[in-house]
């Protein structure tokens, strides 16, 4: 258990990270954080101790975040938006991203054929793995803040 609340605490730190490069106002900063910690420690109790892959996990990570934004922005009247999206960028799978690049550089001084080919499908592999959990863990916060979306402060009105 002291696992998912140190990568919660972890993820609460990149988010205020992300949170004061996106410009979000320092008094949600808190709500960053709290967004995050709950949508990463819920990818990392699905992952680790249910065994769920982590393209569902990462989803489902990613609904908590949206389902909670809702609530914590009309407290705060900030839009739901501004608090989601850098509590949902620590999640980003950097390690598959990475391994990515990686395939596709050694793709490119290939010594054999087998290489080329053992190299592709790390290529294929990884950034399909990569680019799921990305639209995925996009989907899952939209939806719930354009579902609820009349529950929360928009950010801009419309004459």
């Amino acid at each position: 258990m002291t696992y998912i609340l140190e990568d919660c605490i972890f993820a609460a730190i990149a988010a205020i990270g992300f949170g004061s490069i996106s410009n979000v106002p320092v008094r949600n900063f808190s709500d960053c954080a709290l967004l995050a910690a709950a949508g990463h420690g819920t990818r990392t109790l699905l992952t680790d101790r249910l065994d769920m892959s982590v393209i569902t996990a990462s989803f489902i990570g990613s609904l908590v975040i949206g389902l909670l934004a809702v609530p914590l922005s009309s407290h705060r009247k900030a839009p739901a938006e501004s608090i989601s999206f850098p509590a949902l960028l620590p999640m980003i799978p950097g390690m598959y991203a990475y391994r990515t690049i990686q395939a596709f550089l050694l793709c490119i001084r290939h010594a054999s054929e087998n290489d080329f080919m053992h190299h592709l499908y790390q290529l294929n592999y990884n950034g399909f793995l990569c680019c799921s959990i990305i639209v995925l863990m996009f989907i899952g916060v939209t939806v719930p803040i354009f579902c609820l979306g009349k529950y929360s402060p928009q950010d801009t009105k419309l004459k």
